[in-house]
């Protein structure tokens, strides 16, 4: 699931499609979006696609754990020093998609940072829109390599980097293409399934290809989550620096030294230090009951001399869904609000995070930037990198926008309360506060179908369309909208650290991809 947007990309490339959103900050979701209905029930797939859909599951439940065993071996961490296109792990990624495609009997055709797999004729193509690439993983969080795909650990689950986001639902696709191959329904448009490598870290090169690449004229994305995906919040950054010019010199007692947190600007941050300086024991039995409080986090003190070091552990999670995780930053940032902390470089990140933020996830502390949305639901607000630079310490924000609010609005609002807290403390360095544009789908003509589908397999009632917070490639395709892989209600592990897909999710996702292209392709 895409996550670092950059507004002049999206806006050029999406501009179209997003053509049609709603600019009123409560509109209910279009009526476009539900389904038909029979004497109030949501119709059932046909015949034929309920049968492909049965043959994919009892035929190829084996093998497509195989081949997503096969895929997640490849560690496609985008590499900033080196192009996709000329990247030896993901040129040898893609030569296993090809020997995948191959054996079952489809057309293979490699455009470089974009591959295809098609199967059929025909003018009329239906897409299947994927990534191959995922996002940094640390290793020594995981019991087992999180690149072979560790079905011991949790029976029951299948863990690996990419398992949910973006290989598991690649494999299940490809065999809800054979199993459609293998049924011989008689199709009359081509099926495709795009793979692109850079959906993680860069959307360029997709948008380049795109310009002269037709896509197909009816497309569904596998990267969000069900019943379908019709609208995206914008993702966004603030970035700020606070600096060692203008910082307060460490006081006789304590103060803070040091402190850091995060791994990447997605993902809810699980792990944060601090070092306090001229410590005293008194003090830390106050951080500790203060900490000792918060849902979900672990502390951890040592003392070295008369310093003490704070080690803050919670959950990572997609920085689109806060509340599935518990940020170690800022809850570490809120364990030390026992007292007043002077304004050191590290001091003055403790008090930024404690009084433009704080342990809330909708930016209520940060002046009047708090909003929500009707339909896309409220903007979040989330630190997720503080990282140490030469010239002090960066604290990255990551945001959620939806429709409601311009950007320019938004960004001013954001400016107002940086201004407002550097006249209380101390000047920032560096300020940037980026965002895309939030993303609504009104009018994809396959809604009734993905409905239908999810209705029969799921049992689920007159399910409707729903909004995330993440941003997919289905903005860049012509009428696409996401299915899958994720249920809703359930916790999305991609770009977590806990990343998996449970055996019984993957199996039913092979149904639902089977019978709904059954029913798009005939």
């Amino acid at each position: 699931m895409k996550t670092r947007i950059l507004a002049g990309l999206l806006l050029a490339a999406s501009a179209q499609a997003c053509a049609n959103a709603a600019p009123a900050q409560d509109k209910p979701a279009p009526a476009a979006h539900t389904g038909k209905h029979t004497g109030g029930q949501t119709a059932v797939p046909s015949a034929a696609a309920v049968k492909a859909a049965k043959y994919a599951v009892t035929t190829y439940r084996n093998r497509v754990v195989e081949t997503l065993a096969r895929l997640v071996s490849h560690n496609t961490v985008a590499d900033p020093n080196l192009p996709s296109d000329r990247n030896p792990v993901h040129i040898a990624f893609k030569n296993t998609l090809k020997s995948e495609a191959e054996r079952l009997g489809f057309d293979f055709a490699d455009h470089g940072w974009v591959v295809i797999v098609g199967m059929g004729q025909g003018s009329e193509r239906v897409g299947i829109v994927t990534h191959g690439d995922v996002q940094p993983v640390d290793p020594s969080k995981w019991k087992k390599s999180p690149f072979v795909l560790d079905q011991a650990s949790e029976p029951g689950k299948l863990l690996a980097r990419g398992a949910e986001d973006d290989k598991g639902p690649i494999a299940t696709a490809l065999y809800a293409m054979k199993a459609l191959k293998d049924q011989q329904l008689p199709l009359s448009k081509r099926i495709e399934l795009y793979v692109y490598m850079g959906e993680e870290s860069n959307w360029e090169p997709l948008v380049e290809f795109l310009k002269t690449h037709e896509p197909p004229q009816m497309n569904i994305t596998l990267d969000a989550e069900y019943p379908a995906v019709v609208a995206e919040k914008a993702s966004g950054t603030i970035a700020v620096t606070i600096p060692k010019t203008g910082a307060q010199a460490a006081p006789a007692g304590p103060s803070i030294a040091a402190f850091a947190g995060g791994f990447f600007g997605s993902q809810i941050p699980e792990d944060a230090s601090a070092t306090i300086a001229n410590a005293t024991p008194a003090l830390e039995a106050q951080i500790r009951a203060r900490g000792a409080k918060q849902d979900g986090m672990r502390y951890a003190f040592v003392w070295r001399g008369s310093e003490l070091q704070v080690t803050a552990h919670g959950v990572s999670a997609h920085s689109s869904k806060p509340e599935d995780g518990v940020n170690a930053v800022a809850m570490l940032a809120d364990a030390l609000a026992v007292r007043p902390w002077a304004n050191t470089t590290a001091g003055g990140v403790v008090n930024f995070l404690n009084e433009l933020l704080g342990t809330g996830l909708y930016g209520e502390k940060f002046g009047s930037i708090a909003y929500r949305d009707g339909f896309m639901g409220p903007m979040t607000v989330a630190p997720t990198v503080i990282r140490q630079k030469d010239d002090g310490i960066e604290v990255s924000v990551n945001l959620r926008r939806p429709q409601g609010k311009s950007a320019q609005q938004l960004t001013n609002e954001v400016n107002a309360a940086l201004a407002g807290w550097q006249e209380r403390n101390l000047p920032l360095a560096n300020i940037s506060v980026r965002t895309g544009e939030p993303w609504l789908r009104r009018d994809a003509p396959q809604v009734p179908v993905l409905m239908n589908v999810f209705s029969y397999f799921t049992g689920v009632k007159d399910p409707k369309p729903v909004a995330i917070g993440g941003g997919t490639n289905s903005r860049l395709f012509p009428n696409a909208v996401s299915f899958g892989p994720g249920m809703p209600g359930e916790v999305y592990t991609g770009h977590s650290e806990h990343e998996f897909i449970t055996l019984k999710q993957l199996l039913l996702n092979l149904q639902m991809y089977t019978a709904v292209l059954a029913e798009l392709a005939k």
